[in-house]
């Protein structure tokens, strides 16, 4: 997988550069649909650089996320089937796209059925590539205003979080990011589900 390697060098070029907020934006949209990198890996160093627009930053990634998720949610809704079946576009994304695989993508429509808003939720907000929900989203047509909310917030949670960290402790933070910020996102996860199931559940 060299390839990525390459292309996550080549993100993190970007952060010293005027146009840096730009390409945070087109990053963090096309990620939400076919890209391998996640954005944070520009967010944050643009956020260290730029503390006092650490928010801004913050924004301008959740909103090329969310724009990228509609796009993933149509690519899904309109061109992965044909006749029952994937379409040769879909079968390009299981062959040459990572993370994408026909079994995969099943096992997804049964968590849909299961948990419904709260398997976009955890996507948007964990470290789960985010482009196989958007994705399956459309294709299994998940109803379009739940996916979007779904995606507002936990999106907009996970990148104002990191840069909120950044403008609260700056550099020394940086660490703490990038060992622990996915694994407490996805134990916060759990427990803000677990917490809804059992309100449900005894109430």
């Amino acid at each position: 997988m060299n390839w990525i390697r390459s292309i996550y060098d080549w993100v993190l070029k970007w952060a010293d550069r005027p146009s840096g907020s730009r390409v945070l934006f087109i990053i963090a949209f096309a990620e939400a649909s076919f890209f391998p990198i996640p954005p944070d890996v520009l967010l944050i160093p643009l956020a260290l650089g730029m503390r006092k627009k650490a928010f801004k930053m913050a924004a301008i990634c959740s909103v090329g996320s969310i724009l990228g998720a509609f796009l993933g949610y149509s690519l899904g809704y309109f061109v992965w089937w044909t006749e029952g079946a994937f379409t040769p576009f879909a079968q390009f994304f299981f062959q040459n796209v990572p993370g994408f695989s026909v079994e995969g993508f099943y096992r997804l429509k049964e968590l849909y059925e299961t948990w419904n808003f709260w398997v976009i939720f955890t996507a948007g907000f964990t470290p789960i590539p985010f482009k196989l929900f958007t994705i399956s989203a459309g294709a299994f047509h998940i109803q379009f205003p739940l996916f979007i909310l779904a995606s507002v917030i936990s999106r907009s949670a996970r990148f104002f979080l990191v840069a909120a960290l950044i403008w609260k402790f700056g550099e020394p933070i940086r660490h703490f990011i990038d060992r622990y910020f996915n694994v407490l996102a996805i134990i916060f996860t759990i427990l803000l589900v677990g917490g809804v199931w059992l309100i449900k559940y005894f109430i």
